[in-house]
């Protein structure tokens, strides 16, 4: 994970650069040394950050604890052999990488309604004729994806089975399981630590 340091050093720089000027540091900081950062998406950069009020709490869909399964199953640690299972620092240093591709493999009526900044939607139902647009060649079937980008995936949080279910097609059509990366922990999780949500796109 090599690629992760250097793109560790680069969000430390982007946060350096981009901070809003206050003189009161925030309270509620991402990690100690880094209170924000800055990714950039279709309608221009945007700063992730945790919410500031030490009293809030999630409420409404994702502050539920119970769904019945099946289909809302929690889903194991490992999505499938040979794909890394990451929280959140990680995928927020691979929003960061230009050459990594952050997917929400989600459904489009919850992408719409609220999705993490700089992550591309390509919904689990379309992942595997979609390969194209992560740096495989050919077409559904027979993909050569020798030079795939690395992907992380997510979904609505550890009882959800979209983006599993994202990489089991993609492992079908060939992708380099290194190359697929798992924030298991999903909206749920994101929302839970206070961070950044955006509307989704068409």
């Amino acid at each position: 994970m090599h690629w992760l340091v250097g793109v560790a050093v680069s969000i430390m720089l982007t946060v350096a650069v981009t901070a809003p000027a206050s003189s009161q540091e925030p309270a509620v900081k991402i990690r100690p040394d880094v209170a924000s950062v800055t990714v950039e998406t279709d309608e221009g950069p945007v700063v992730i950050e945790r919410i500031q009020d030490t009293d809030n709490e999630v409420s409404g869909y994702y502050a539920k604890t119970s769904r019945e399964c099946p289909p809302f199953c929690i889903q194991p640690a490992r999505a499938a052999d040979g794909v890394e299972t990451i929280g959140e620092l990680e995928l927020l240093d691979m929003l960061a990488d230009e050459n990594v591709r952050v997917i929400d493999a989600r459904t489009l009526e919850w992408h719409l309604e609220e999705t993490i900044p700089g992550s591309t939607h390509i919904p689990y139902t379309e992942v595997a004729g979609r390969l194209d647009e992560l740096g495989c060649v050919g077409a559904a079937g027979a993909w050569d994806c020798s030079g795939a980008m690395r992907v992380a995936l997510y979904c609505n949080g550890l009882w959800c089975g979209q983006s599993p279910t994202a990489i089991q097609a993609m492992l079908r059509e060939g992708y380099p399981a290194d190359r697929i990366f798992y924030y298991r922990g999903g909206m749920q999780a994101w929302k839970i630590l206070g961070l950044t949500t955006v509307s989704g796109t068409m």
